[in-house]
């Protein structure tokens, strides 16, 4: 795909979506929210789904999980705005912050890629099982993948932990893990 000025093309993307009705998602979502950050990044985390506060405002990862992860990115000296982009799976609010389900997360797929293709990111960080799983082909769980560099398209693709699961689990083991694990990634992306 051909893009001419990618913020343009951003935006025209963001409208297309703003009213989405692809799954049920729809009926109960504030707002769709489509990702923040910068379109020229080399790095992408990518999460499940917006939360209740997520919802509210139109941007990613603003709750206490994105509080945490602001925290890390700060200590491993990467910026939201400068670093990287960030959205999720699927782009309206699951009810209950339940995880997205499958038809959910097939009917919001086109839009993840379209991100990608935008954006090229060198590296994609999925955080959690189903972002993992999303870009892995496997059965083993976040806790057996994360930290792994893998291939998807051409794309290097390294899991962590959802920063919701690094808040439930205050565990020094689960700590060291995570900062390992975006100290990998930040190598990647100073390595391009």
């Amino acid at each position: 795909m051909e893009f001419k000025n990618k913020q343009d093309d951003y935006q025209d993307f963001v409208n297309k979506i703003k009213d989405c009705k692809l799954c049920r998602l729809c009926e109960k979502r504030t707002q769709v929210v489509p990702g923040y950050g910068n379109l020229d990044a080399d790095l992408m985390f990518v999460g499940e789904g917006p939360g209740e506060q997520e919802d509210e405002l139109g941007i990613p990862f603003v709750g206490r999980a994105g509080q945490l992860l602001d925290k890390i990115f700060k200590a491993a000296d990467l910026s939201r705005e400068k670093d990287m982009y960030i959205t999720n799976i699927v782009k309206c609010r699951p009810p209950e912050n339940r995880d997205p389900e499958k038809d959910e997360i097939e009917e919001c797929k086109s839009y993840l890629y379209y991100q990608i293709e935008l954006i090229k990111p060198k590296v994609i960080v999925p955080l959690g099982n189903y972002s993992m799983r999303f870009f892995l082909d496997t059965t083993l769980g976040i806790t057996k993948t994360r930290g792994t560099i893998n291939d998807w398209n051409g794309i290097k693709i390294i899991p962590m932990y959802h920063p919701s699961y690094v808040l439930r689990n205050q565990s020094k083991k689960v700590k060291g893990e995570t900062w390992q694990d975006i100290l990998i990634v930040k190598k990647m992306i100073m390595n391009k």
